[in-house]
């Protein structure tokens, strides 16, 4: 009879937690950081939280340089704190009209800090590039719930960073739209019957190219996302499938399965978000509008579904829904998804790095669309590999890795 109760005191308490992190008792508002408020998946998180003012709150943001649209999230939300990391951009913005409520950071080095108090509940990390891994690590250390949409944190590091979060007791929850799919619809069965699970991709605005056409591509060609709305450097990756690729590595890390259990299929119309497989041959698959406040909002809520302010589905229009294999030949990024997710080590951080610096090189048209993912084969099959890199050597590794991509030539 003991032992019976318990565990439901134990269950019980989980509930609450679920809807309170820091105190079991008392029901008040989740206290949200949100780090890279000012880019598409920091705005949809914050319009998330508008919509649910009694059940959640901003407790702090973090922006790199967009200095004006922080400021404008910070009359609104009155978070106690907001951090604007370039300190060249905090000083030309003027923070005059920021609430007495609401201190300041400016430069870098605070949001490691910030994420790590008491207060916090959950850390969103929406930070794009390796610059998230550093907060999102600090978050995870400190046993945070991070709703992680930051994917090169687990692409350069996913060892060290599921490790940490499991000593930790910090609780990482998907953000991604693919990767919210497939964690909800593993709620579906037992991970030991697991067979494999299928990331849908759009195909980006070049589907069915070959490479040699996509020769000619510019950056305004590739900037052109048939079905999403987000920031350039995720926009090219979508137009690369470096995207896709990166998603292979970090479903490796956040579900713990292997290279050989994940599969890719392109889905133009991005309303299946991906699926998953059981050794039975049942596939579960999680379908919805493609608006990422959907999966923010899950990430937010789990265990609960609470109303979302992105549209409903109408069922009372025919839609196509196609499935296509992906174009090995002509998205070869995906090739490398795969060699790096199956290796792990320093890969993924040599891989992430050269195709940042490959980004940043096409938008400034120094190299053509094909050599991006070029410029990331060539480095990843040149670079010192090891098979189990302390956090140090990791950094180390992507160093090296943006000094070869910067001068690297056909």
């Amino acid at each position: 009879m003991t032992e019976c109760c318990n565990s439901f005191c134990y269950l019980f308490l989980r509930l609450i937690r679920s809807i309170n992190p820091r105190n079991p008792f008392v029901t008040k508002p989740q206290s949200i950081v949100v780090l890279g408020s000012t880019g598409s998946i920091g705005t949809s998180c914050l319009d998330v939280i508008r919509s649910h003012p009694e059940r959640m709150r901003l407790l702090g943001a973090s922006a790199f340089r967009s200095g004006k649209a922080l400021l404008e999230q910070a009359e609104e939300f009155q978070p106690e704190w907001i951090s604007l990391v370039d300190e060249a951009a905090a000083e030309a913005t003027s923070f005059d009209s920021l609430s007495e409520k609401t201190q300041l950071f400016a430069g870098p080095g605070h949001v490691e800090r910030l994420v790590q108090q008491p207060e916090v509940d959950t850390v969103v990390s929406a930070i794009v590039g390796a610059a998230g891994l550093e907060p999102t690590l600090a978050a995870v250390e400190a046993g945070k719930r991070v709703a992680i949409a930051n994917k090169e944190t687990l692409v350069v590091a996913g060892s060290i960073v599921t490790e940490r979060a499991a000593a930790c007791g910090a609780t990482i929850l998907p953000v991604d739209s693919e990767h919210s799919a497939i964690f909800q619809a593993l709620q579906a069965g037992r991970k030991p019957d697991l067979r494999r699970i299928i990331l849908t991709a759009s195909g980006g605005p070049f589907r069915g190219w070959t490479r040699d056409r996509m020769r000619d591509v510019t950056p305004e060609m590739a900037l052109q996302h048939p079905t999403w709305d987000m920031g350039p450097k995720i926009t090219i990756d979508s137009a690369t499938m470096m995207n896709k690729a990166l998603e292979i590595i970090e479903a490796r890390w956040l579900f713990g399965i292997t290279a050989d259990q994940i599969s890719v299929v392109i889905h133009p119309q991005s309303f299946i978000h991906s699926f998953v497989e059981y050794r039975d041959g049942s596939v579960i698959s999680q379908m919805s509008h493609p608006d990422m406040r959907l999966p923010i909002q899950y990430a937010l809520t789990f265990p609960e579904r609470l109303p979302c302010p992105c549209p409903d589905t109408d069922w009372s229009i025919s839609a196509p829904l196609e499935l296509h294999p992906p174009d090995m030949e002509a998205f070869p990024a995906l090739q490398l998804g795969f060699e790096v997710a199956a290796r792990g080590g320093t890969s993924g951080a040599v891989l992430n790095a050269c195709n940042e610096v490959a980004v940043d090189r096409f938008l400034r048209s120094d190299i053509r669309f094909d050599q991006i993912t070029q410029i990331s084969h060539d480095i990843l099959h040149h670079h010192t590999f090891e098979a189990q890199p302390t956090l140090e050597q990791l950094y180390s590794a992507d160093n090296w890795a943006r000094e070869e991509a910067a001068r690297w030539n056909s």
